[in-house]
């Protein structure tokens, strides 16, 4: 096995694989690379066993064959090598030689058949949507999913697939985030899969903000996702995700329209003098405007006051500031509506024009 190219040229691919191998293995090979040269280019392979991500490339004086390569070694070697570099890789033995002008590297390897690679998905559904849709669907929610929360289904996001419509929703108990999109095909049969955290953080930064189209392949247990020349696969967590759409305050008249850029602005100093611990804040509402309150146990005090276009009068609810302001942030439009129903319940975030995105958020007792 061998091949000839450019410093640049392989180190793209590199960049896009590196993020699913882990530090620590509980296998050494999980610590390689799978390089496969073969069919005119060269493709790595990184995996996790539980996310993997396929990168391909062209390539010079190829040679067919494979085997698997230190991963953070060959990153680190090819990011440190001059602009412009051209660098021919070759298998001797078991060992890889790496040459670029001057600079000479013999790299230990594994025998490619230790590399554990994801197989044919069993196909239920394909769809197809603008690169650029799916990145804004996952960053805008991405931020609810859970971390290590013993309800396991919560550390990952639900894509729930159904006639013309794709939704991204998180949720860690707490708050909720939802943003959906239109796809230019309909599905016949209503699908809901679960993407682990690691899958749905590696997917968003492998999304770029181009015009290409991405290919969504939905499997019984696999998520795998198509992008010009890399294919990224994910297992999907089996679990049953909450009714999401039971957690969306039905009824929630009671609105307030504000400058979104203001409110944030408002919350970020109310915030200072916050509780540490429950970081809680009382909206409190009256006709015109929106007072913020927030108090902590040295007795300090924050108020802040802005302008809303509301007629709700004495109506006063807690919430964790730093959920309200990953909402906001969350939002595209100049203005946001705040929904509620009563003072015991859920605050409802949403840009004044668009009800593509919605944003739960659950009230504190302050």
């Amino acid at each position: 096995m061998q091949f000839s190219i450019q410093r640049e040229a392989l180190l793209k691919p590199l960049q896009q694989v590196i993020g699913v191998v882990e530090r620590r293995q509980t296998l050494p090979v999980l610590a390689n690379l799978l390089v496969k040269v073969g069919d005119g280019k060269v493709s790595l392979t990184g995996t996790d066993l539980e996310v993997e991500m396929v990168a391909a490339t062209s390539a010079e004086k190829l040679a067919d064959g494979e085997i698997t390569i230190p991963a953070r070694k060959l990153f680190d070697i090819v990011r440190a090598l001059p602009d412009g570099a051209q660098i021919d890789l070759k298998l001797n033995g078991d060992r890889v030689a790496l040459n670029a002008g001057r600079s000479r590297f013999t790299l230990t390897t594994l025998a490619a058949s230790e590399f554990p690679t994801v197989d044919e998905i069993e196909l239920v559904e394909t769809v197809s949507l603008p690169e650029q849709v799916l990145r804004d669907l996952m960053e805008h929610t991405s931020f609810a999913m859970a971390n290590q929360d013993v309800r396991y289904y919560l550390n990952g996001m639900l894509l729930d697939l159904q006639e013309h419509t794709l939704r991204c929703v998180a949720t860690d108990g707490h708050r909720l985030a939802m943003k959906e999109t239109q796809l230019q095909s309909s599905v016949t049969t209503r699908r809901q899969i679960i993407i682990p955290r690691k899958g749905v953080n590696e997917l968003v930064g492998l999304l770029e903000s181009g015009d290409g189209e991405v290919e969504l392949e939905f499997g019984r247990n696999h998520l795998r996702v198509r992008r010009g020349s890399v294919v990224f696969t994910s297992k999907l967590i089996d679990g049953r995700f909450p009714d999401y759409e039971a957690v969306i305050p039905l009824g929630a008249d009671k609105t307030a329209t504000l400058d979104r850029e203001v409110l944030r602005g408002a919350l970020q100093r109310a915030a200072i003098l916050s509780n540490e611990k429950y970081r809680g804040v009382k909206l409190e509402l009256s006709p015109g405007k929106l007072r913020i309150v927030a108090h902590n146990p040295e007795q300090e005090e924050a108020v802040e006051e802005v302008e809303a276009d509301t007629h709700v009068s004495d109506l006063a609810v807690g919430f964790n500031v730093g959920y309200l302001l990953d909402a906001l942030a969350a939002l595209d439009g100049e203005k946001a509506r705040l929904s509620l129903r009563d003072a015991q319940s859920s605050c409802l975030v949403q840009e004044e024009a668009s009800e593509q995105a919605r944003h739960v958020i659950m009230p504190l007792r302050l």
